[in-house]
């Protein structure tokens, strides 16, 4: 794994990192574990697991003869991730709060304070790999393509990559809940968590709602004709189908409506029907705040794939440097539903090469039945 002898786990109280932990013990490594609190909610409607969570990595620790111990990483979370992520959102963006978790508060915050106990390394339950190479140390896709997360990590440069271990490398999902019933762990079966890390299965947008000011506004077809009326811009993102509350319309049919387009000087929401209307599928698109795992960009224009969102297909595409540090992204197909805000991360096989936080999309205007202002 690397040469590290005292590791500490970050223990979320999932299956995930508790195998990591295991698998790390019995490969004769000194480990401890550690509970990372990273939400603080006073909201009695809150749903956070966080007690449950922590009951199970203590379990963890008592099966595998190790310490926990504990951090509360909340006033880190709320100044460098969440606050960045409100910023995004009020500017009617959809920002990635994972992505900047694991740059910020897992590979940083977590691992300053690992290091402060002693630690050689840290250790996480993502299904990603590390290895060396002639041009220092790659980020590898995980074995299990279902489960792959490099697309989250894609931000970590070398010197975080250098104290971090991935046990689950070469590991399926299946193989890991095996791995935790035959090691007696309470939580072999328990369910993977879902959405966003802070939120827990809470209503979305009563919780942001919490936070950004609704600022209603028309929500209008791609010629302009008025359908309904937005709750705010902040609260939508690009090829979204749910909550917008639009049922048949006389002259419309009865297909689903999607976002479209948000145009965020005239507070407009634009929504049209069909899964793959012209107006949600992009060419190209720009993207900036990137990151190079290498610790350099690579040499442009450069052929690679790369993905707009967790889970997508690798993407056949082309980048070209722009100025600014900047880059641009060719498609060989159209893509759809390319959100502004999210990231775009870029792959040579099953090596990531790192990615950046898309900025604009662009699309071919010769397949656009409709024009509407405000997408380039």
């Amino acid at each position: 794994m690397n040469t590290a002898s005292h590791v500490i786990v970050g223990l979320s109280g999932g299956v995930d990192s508790a195998v990591s932990a295991l698998l790390l013990t019995e490969a004769g490594y000194r480990v401890e574990g550690l509970f990372m609190k990273n939400w603080e909610d006073d909201d009695s409607d809150s749903v956070c697991t966080a007690a449950e969570d922590l009951a199970d990595a203590k379990q963890v620790c008592r099966e595998l003869d190790i310490p926990l111990h504990q951090a509360n990483f909340a006033r880190e979370y709320r100044e460098q991730v969440f606050g960045y992520c409100l910023r995004e959102y009020r500017a009617g963006r959809t920002p990635n709060p994972d992505i900047l978790c694991n740059q910020r508060i897992k590979f940083r915050a977590f691992l300053d304070y690992a290091l402060r106990l002693g630690a050689d390394a840290v250790a996480t339950g993502h299904y990603a790999g590390v290895t060396d190479s002639e041009d220092g140390l790659c980020l590898l896709r995980g074995a299990d393509g279902d489960k792959d997360q490099s697309y989250f990590l894609y931000t970590l440069q070398q010197d975080q990559l250098a104290r971090a271990i991935f046990p689950l490398a070469e590991l399926d999902k299946p193989r890991v809940r095996a791995l935790a019933a035959d090691a007696g762990f309470d939580n072999f079966d328990k369910k993977d968590s879902t959405g966003i890390c802070f939120i827990g299965e809470r209503d979305f947008r009563a919780f942001l709602g919490r936070y950004i000011e609704s600022a209603p506004g028309p929500m209008v077809t791609p010629d302009g004709e008025p359908v309904g009326e937005h709750v705010g811009l902040s609260f939508y993102t690009i090829g979204q189908r749910r909550g917008l509350d639009l049922g048949g319309r006389t002259g419309h049919g009865e297909g689903p409506w999607y976002v479209v387009d948000k145009l965020l000087r005239e507070n407009r929401l634009v929504v049209a029907q069909g899964h793959d209307h012209p107006l949600l599928m992009s060419d190209a698109l720009e993207a900036g705040q990137l990151f190079w795992v290498a610790g350099t960009p690579p040499r442009m224009p450069l052929r690679c794939t790369a993905k707009t969102r967790y889970r997508q297909r690798d993407q056949g595409c082309r980048l070209s440097a722009l100025a600014g540090g900047r880059v641009r992204v060719d498609f060989d197909s159209p893509q759809r539903a390319v959100a502004p805000g999210q990231s775009v991360v870029f792959y040579d096989g099953t090596r990531c090469l790192g990615g950046g936080v898309i900025e604009t999309r662009h699309r071919d205007t010769r397949r656009e039945e409709t024009p509407v202002r405000g997408l380039v």
